[in-house]
């Protein structure tokens, strides 16, 4: 999807750094994952809209570009983002990773507004105001469906940390990526998470699966879904 000519547009530099990166210098995924949550943050906050919902990640796609690679250790990179679309309860969020001027890293995200209750509500009013220009109108599915498992899927535990959770009481939606990295093959050029349910602090995880489709759960529950290509 090409950057909106008109509208809302919000960028935002990184440095790639030591704690991010695997072994051989390459940004992983769950660090990529921070950097597309700081971006969106930032972008929300710097908006002044005032509400007591909060934001949560139901679906992230992100792909290699056209020509583009996984940034390195210690490469200066920009993130842009911006409302690709929206339904009723939900919004797009696209954001593109450049270095320099060369287009890296494509990654589509739907986010879900959730009330002090826990509860979904609609995109508020104040929200078109903002970003509709960008997006002109553009309807978004919200839909997201449960890969089935490879043959041959194995299980490992996944143990929870006191690190993983966040302020929503929840486990942070860049601590899960963490599970996507390690499993995530040296040859992806992309991946899509799904988030089925939130993650609580009695969950017993375990991560499912074998090659390129990953579940993990909680008993019988599948929390989150992993599909790479």
């Amino acid at each position: 999807m090409p950057l909106p000519e008109v509208g809302r547009r919000f960028s935002e530099d990184f440095r790639v750094r030591l704690g991010d990166t695997l072994p051989d210098g390459t940004l992983r995924l769950d660090g990529l994952a921070r950097f597309l949550q700081d971006v969106a943050t930032d972008d929300w906050a710097d908006t002044g809209i005032v509400s007591d919902d909060v934001w949560v990640v139901r679906r992230t796609s992100i792909r290699l570009a056209l020509g583009g690679r996984w940034p390195r250790y210690l490469e200066d990179i920009r993130l842009v983002t911006w409302c690709g679309g929206t339904g009723a309860a939900w919004a797009e969020r696209r954001t593109n990773v450049y270095a320099g001027d060369q287009l890296l890293v494509e990654a589509e995200a739907i986010w879900v507004p959730i009330n002090p209750q826990g509860q979904p509500v609609r995109v508020r009013p104040e929200f078109f105001t903002v970003y509709g220009e960008a997006m002109q109108g553009r309807k978004v599915s919200g839909r997201i469906a449960t890969p089935p498992l490879d043959d041959g899927a194995t299980s490992r535990p996944w143990p929870l940390r006191v690190s993983d959770f966040d302020v929503v009481g929840h486990v942070n939606n860049a601590a899960l990526w963490e599970a996507v990295s390690e499993v995530a093959p040296a040859s992806a050029t992309g991946v899509t998470v799904i988030h089925h349910g939130s993650v609580e602090r009695e969950d017993e995880l375990a991560l499912v699966g074998s090659s390129l489709t990953w579940w993990l759960t909680a008993g019988d529950a599948v929390r989150v879904s992993v599909q790479f290509a």
